[in-house]
């Protein structure tokens, strides 16, 4: 991601993601990019971008961003990544689809396909969503006074 506010935005929710995370048994290893591919095809743009992923993932499991995924509210996130860490996942991959989305055989495999509405979203606005999306799950999972309660 280039510099600039948006990137300083997501640093800054990342950062109390890494602080926050761990008194709920949810560790934050970082950002990893995956560079977009530059085939020629989008079906091949995504099975490109698929194997990078499928790579990153190894034995963890997959959370989605993308327009057709879920549209669910901050606590049930919340609730849905405390499931995965009550399962037992150690290690969570969540990828932001491309402008092309995801690759069928990738969705098939995600274990939450998540969307923040139908609108399209520049990547480094999603970025700052999830990143801002993450530390509220941690604040809801770790009893915070949440403002919708």
């Amino acid at each position: 991601m280039k510099a600039g506010p948006e990137r300083e935005l997501a640093e800054r929710y990342f950062e109390r993601l890494a602080k926050a995370g761990p008194s709920v048994g949810l560790d934050f290893s970082g950002v990893k990019e995956s560079p977009e591919s530059r085939a020629r095809s989008a079906p091949e743009r995504k099975r490109e971008e698929a194997g990078k992923l499928a790579e990153m993932l190894g034995s963890g499991t997959l959370v989605l961003i993308d327009e057709r995924g879920k549209n669910l509210p901050s606590r049930e996130i919340a609730h849905q990544l405390g499931a995965l860490r009550d399962a037992g996942t150690g290690h969570i991959v969540l990828a932001i689809g491309g402008p092309d989305g995801h690759d069928a055989e990738l969705t098939r495999k995600a274990s939450l396909i998540l969307s923040f509405g139908a609108q399209t979203w520049p990547h480094q606005l999603v970025r700052v969503m999830v990143a801002e999306q993450l530390y509220r799950a941690v604040t809801i999972l770790s009893g915070h006074p949440y403002h919708r309660d």
